[in-house]
């Protein structure tokens, strides 16, 4: 049963999506008793999803990579999924919870839990993807789910366009990533990652082109620059949870799927390290420079998350040059804060905008001068907020400023002049960043309340219960990162065995 228990993270939450529709369709409950029941059904569900995981990470700890096999569907449940897994079942229980007042009575409230649960299932699954194929099926599934959550207010215009920017430039990296999977299987004969990487041992122009293909196509969904335009659109016209998953979750998720793809392939060409590394260097820089001109606050974070996968394609490109888990363990880190922090941000930022528009009847997007003012009428919002930002800049001893610096020393350690002068170069955009990440902070606390914030409503407590977990856990993992060390070393490893290291 423990060498299968992961199944069930991705069954419970899939089976349960249509479940959860139908309660909402069959019209049982009407008004506030059904969008309850619709809420805590979902948490319940999610809330069930932690048994096995925890049962499937017990397993995982004392058995090492745990594995599933049924026909053509292989599944691998190694230190990658784990970190994965714990991460979107983290972010994905604090969004339901989250979402209850937020989504109350909202037309549609049944399709958002059902497409939100059917989403998290889909995407445990692909980090657990042990062939390319079925890796394809995953990430097509997480797209259609993810697709239907990004447009969900399909009255609104801008969240129409915005759907379908994102539809169309997913369904293009799909293509691509399925013409790539379709090179790897003419060139080696099977679509398993493990045989993959035993075939792909010498240079061959097929799969150099294979894994190009899965840079760019795989690359959307990781909102890699320049495959990036679809990002900041879908996180401001989405509603505040989803925004917390498409940039917390859905974007590392993406970044999984090419590392599955990519890594079976290290035999055939020294390049992959360079262009893991050239890519975030150019998303640290471009998603700095596009945040400063933010003035919405939604858009602002969407852009800083670009920002964020840079650091993340620092540490794995280090780990790929230098053959070290360091640099990997640092990037997995970064990961998981990544999306506590970036969640946070993103809910605290829609616990205001829930106050200060939409219990207003109005759907407009939260603006910094909105801000101003804010902690004297919403002090613990204003507390989580400005702990979710600051730890984004890097700010000391958050958990932020810990992964980064784990990425920073494993680039020292690597003896490569070059890679120093990458290392630097972060640590500078990490000053950057607190250019726009001030700003909020300054608001906050120290200009005098805004219209918006007067006119306000109370935040739902219910609201309040997931911003103080995460900014709980941004503060415990930042005085001690090592509490951690049990997910991101196994995850470094595993991506070391992932390369025949």
């Amino acid at each position: 049963m423990e060498s299968t228990a992961f199944l069930w993270m991705i069954a419970l939450p899939v089976g349960a999506s249509p479940v959860i529709y139908l309660l909402g369709r069959l019209g049982l409950q009407e008004g506030a008793d059904r969008s309850r029941l619709l809420h805590w059904a979902s948490f319940l569900v999610l809330a069930a999803t932690w048994v096995p995981f925890l049962q499937a990470a017990d397993a995982f700890a004392r058995k090492g990579r745990l594995t599933f096999r049924l026909e053509a569907i292989s599944l691998q449940f190694d230190g990658i999924a784990v970190i994965m897994a714990a991460t979107i079942l983290l972010l994905g229980t604090t969004v339901v919870l989250f979402s209850g007042p937020y989504m109350h009575k909202e037309a549609g409230e049944e399709k958002y839990y059902a497409m939100l649960l059917a989403m998290i299932g889909v995407m445990i699954g692909l980090g657990c993807a042990g062939d390319l194929f079925n890796l394809w099926v995953w990430f097509e599934a997480m797209a259609v789910s993810s697709y239907l959550l990004v447009a969900f207010y399909r009255e609104q215009r801008g969240a129409l366009e915005a759907g379908m920017k994102y539809l169309v430039q997913s369904a293009a990296g799909s293509a691509l990533a399925l013409i790539g999977i379709a090179l790897v299987l003419g060139v080696t004969g099977t679509l398993e990652l493990d045989k993959i990487r035993d075939v792909a041992a010498a240079p061959s122009l097929p799969l150099l082109a294979a894994g190009a293909l899965f840079f760019i196509g795989f690359g959307v969904k990781v909102a890699m620059v320049p495959m990036h335009t679809w990002l900041p659109d879908a996180h401001s016209q989405a509603p505040s949870g989803i925004s917390a998953m498409l940039s917390g979750v859905v974007i590392e998720v993406g970044l999984i799927a090419l590392l599955r793809g990519v890594l079976p392939l290290v035999g055939v060409s020294d390049s992959w390290a360079t262009l893991l590394m050239a890519f975030g260097a150019l998303n640290m820089f471009y998603g700095n420079l596009l945040a400063l001109r933010q003035s919405q606050v939604k858009r602002l974070l969407a852009y800083s998350s670009l920002s964020h996968v840079g650091y993340i394609l620092m540490g794995l490109g280090i780990a790929v040059y230098a053959g070290q888990s360091a640099g990997a363990e640092g990037a997995f880190f970064h990961l998981f804060n990544h999306g506590v922090m970036k969640g946070l941000a993103f809910l605290a930022a829609g616990a205001l905008l829930y106050t200060l528009h939409i219990a207003a009847g109005s759907h407009s997007p939260l603006t910094l001068g909105d801000l101003d003012g804010a902690s004297k009428r919403y002090p613990f919002v204003a507390l989580t907020l400005s702990l979710a930002v600051l730890a984004l800049g890097g700010l000391p001893p958050l958990s932020g400023f810990m992964s980064k610096w784990q990425i920073f020393v494993a680039g020292f350690t690597t003896h490569n002049v070059l890679i120093y002068g990458l290392v630097v170069f972060a640590a500078l955009n990490s000053m950057l960043s607190l250019a726009y990440y001030a700003p909020i902070v300054n608001g906050l606390y120290r200009k005098q309340p805004s219209a918006a914030v007067q006119a306000g409503a109370a935040v739902p407590t219910v609201m309040l219960l997931p911003l103080g977990l995460l900014a709980l856990a941004i503060v415990v993992l930042g005085l001690w990162p090592s509490l951690l060390a049990g997910l991101y070393e196994p995850a470094g490893q595993a991506l070391l065995a992932a390369m025949g290291h």
